[in-house]
C-alpha cells in the first residue's frame, strides 16, 4: 500500500479539491483507495457522501490516528491511502508527512502560497520524504502562451528543490461544480479541458507513487 499526504498550507489553495480528485482518480485506475479526511472542516467527507456507486472510502481522522488507520488499511489489503491534511496545523501536517510515501504539495501562483510552500518543503525534506508539487488554480494559457504569473511561479517553485508535476491545474469552475455530485472532472465530462488536466495529473501521480506497478486487483 502507498500513502499520499496532500498538503496546502494556505486556505483556498484547492487542497481538498485535488485530494478528492486524486482519490477518485486512483479508484478509477483500479486502486482500492481510502481517503482520510484529517482537516477539521471535513470537506472531503462531505463531497464523497454525495457520490453514488463505488468509489474511495472517506474516513474522518486526525494526525495521531493516522498510524492506526494506515495499519488497518494495509491489513485490509487496500492499495492507496490519500490524506487530506489541515491547512494551518503544522503538527497535524507533520504526522501525515511522516506516514506518507509521497507528500503532494498544492500551491497557487500567489506570493503567500509560494512563501508558505517554502516552509512546508523544509518539513518534507527534514523528514526525508519524497515530495511532489502541483501548481493549482493557475490562470488559463492563451494561445499556448503562459501568463507571466505562471512563468514566475514555476521559476520560484524550483527553489523548493522538489519535483514539479508536469500538469498545471488551471482555474476552472468545473472543478467545483463536479464535486457537488461526488464525482471527478474525469467522470462527468471526459472531453473538457478540466477532465484532460485531471486525467493527466492523476495518471502522473499514479506512476510517481506506484512506479508503474499494476493494481493488486482489477476492480475496486
Amino acid at each position: 500500500m502507498r500513502s499520499i499526504a496532500v498538503i496546502g498550507r494556505k486556505g483556498g489553495s484547492g487542497k481538498t479539491t485535488v485530494a478528492v480528485h486524486l482519490a477518485i482518480g486512483l479508484h478509477l485506475r483500479g486502486r482500492r483507495t481510502i481517503l482520510a479526511d484529517a482537516d477539521p472542516q471535513r470537506s472531503s467527507i462531505e463531497v464523497l457522501r454525495g457520490r453514488e456507486g463505488g468509489g474511495p472510502e472517506p474516513v474522518a481522522s486526525s494526525g495521531p490516528k493516522l498510524f492506526a488507520l494506515k495499519t488497518a488499511s494495509m491489513r485490509a489489503g487496500l492499495d492507496a491511502l490519500v490524506i487530506d491534511t489541515p491547512a494551518v496545523l503544522e503538527d497535524e501536517v507533520a504526522h501525515a508527512v511522516v506516514l506518507s510515501d509521497v507528500a503532494l504539495l498544492v500551491v497557487r501562483p500567489t506570493f503567500l502560497d509560494l512563501a508558505a510552500a517554502v516552509r512546508t518543503s523544509d518539513i518534507i525534506r527534514r523528514l526525508r520524504k519524497p515530495g511532489l508539487v502541483v501548481l493549482n488554480q493557475a490562470p488559463i494559457a492563451r494561445g499556448q502562451v503562459e501568463p507571466p504569473l505562471v512563468k514566475r511561479s514555476v521559476e520560484a517553485l524550483k527553489l523548493l528543490r522538489l519535483p514539479l508535476a508536469p500538469v498545471i491545474i488551471r482555474s476552472r469552475a468545473a472543478y467545483q461544480s463536479v464535486l457537488e455530485t461526488g464525482r471527478s472532472a474525469e467522470e462527468l465530462d471526459g472531453e473538457s479541458m478540466a477532465a484532460q488536466e485531471m486525467r493527466e495529473l492523476c495518471a502522473f501521480v499514479d506512476r510517481f507513487v506506484f512506479g508503474g506497478r499494476a493494481p493488486s486487483r482489477s476492480e475496486v
